[in-house]
């Protein structure tokens, strides 16, 4: 083998290297903000590959690259999806909080008080910002993103490149895990959402005894003070359940890596 097929071989590994770590920055929660700069994502994930290069190029030895565009161009898909499915299992934890805070906007009275949030570009309710932002604090403060960048690592032994396998448990897992956003999300905003059962259920009872009363003046304001009141009691036991959940990712990342 000469010097040119030598340098061609350790170009293809370097190329699906970077790709797959390009995948994390697409969807991983943070990482993939778009209010990062692009050429800072981009930089990252250069340098990134070149730290871990000689170690995952000595790990696959001499990788047979395929000899046609179109079978190059399917293990660059494949790394990327590898890539792409880490960030994933990260952002599912915060479509819940995201979930959630929509649950608590239309129960208090918020639905229709928008604001932009910068790191997906898109309208999200008063409550599911505040409760946005918060959660990425904490997945800062806890080092989340460092779990994602080891997760990324340990993927290169898991799954090696040029074996990726798919497994049908993968379906179902990712299944779970998107039921999960629905259901953990309504489990975080419970106590909001009884609280405001339970003042509409006495705005009820008050509007049959006392029918003079205006109950929609009252009611709307009422809801707003109790929304906020309970929300500054949950809040202190929600950055608990956010370490637990954050906790939760790498395990789910390992879980995923082991279905293909």
């Amino acid at each position: 083998m000469d010097f040119y097929e030598i340098l061609q071989n350790h170009a293809a590994v370097f190329l699906l290297v970077l790709v797959r770590i390009s995948g994390i920055f697409i969807m991983a929660p943070f990482l993939g903000s778009i209010n990062i700069p692009q050429y800072v994502r981009v930089g990252t994930a250069i340098a990134i590959s070149i730290v871990m290069f000689p170690s995952v190029d000595a790990a696959s030895g001499m990788l047979p690259v395929p000899p046609t565009v179109i079978g190059y161009a399917a293990l660059v898909l494949k790394e990327l999806f590898v890539g792409w499915l880490i960030g994933f299992v990260a952002y599912i934890s915060f479509a819940t909080i995201h979930m959630a805070g929509k649950v608590m906007d239309m129960q208090v009275g918020f639905s229709i008080v928008n604001v932009m949030d910068p790191t997906s570009g898109q309208q999200i309710p008063l409550i599911g910002s505040f409760l946005y932002n918060l959660s990425v604090i904490v997945f800062l403060a806890t080092n989340g993103h460092h779990v994602l960048i080891t997760a990324l690592v340990n993927s290169f032994q898991r799954v090696p490149l040029q074996m990726l396998a798919a497994d049908v448990s993968l379906a179902e897992i990712i299944t779970r895990f998107t039921v999960g956003i629905f259901t953990t999300g309504m489990q975080i905003a419970l106590p909001v959402s009884f609280a405001i059962l339970l003042t509409n259920v006495g705005l009820g009872i008050l509007a049959r005894t006392m029918p003079q009363l205006n109950i929609f003046v009252v009611g709307v304001p009422l809801q707003i003070v109790i929304g906020l009141f309970m929300l500054s009691i949950v809040v202190p036991f929600y950055v608990l359940f956010l370490d637990v959940l954050f906790n939760e990712v790498y395990g789910n990342i390992s879980l995923v890596l082991r279905a293909i």
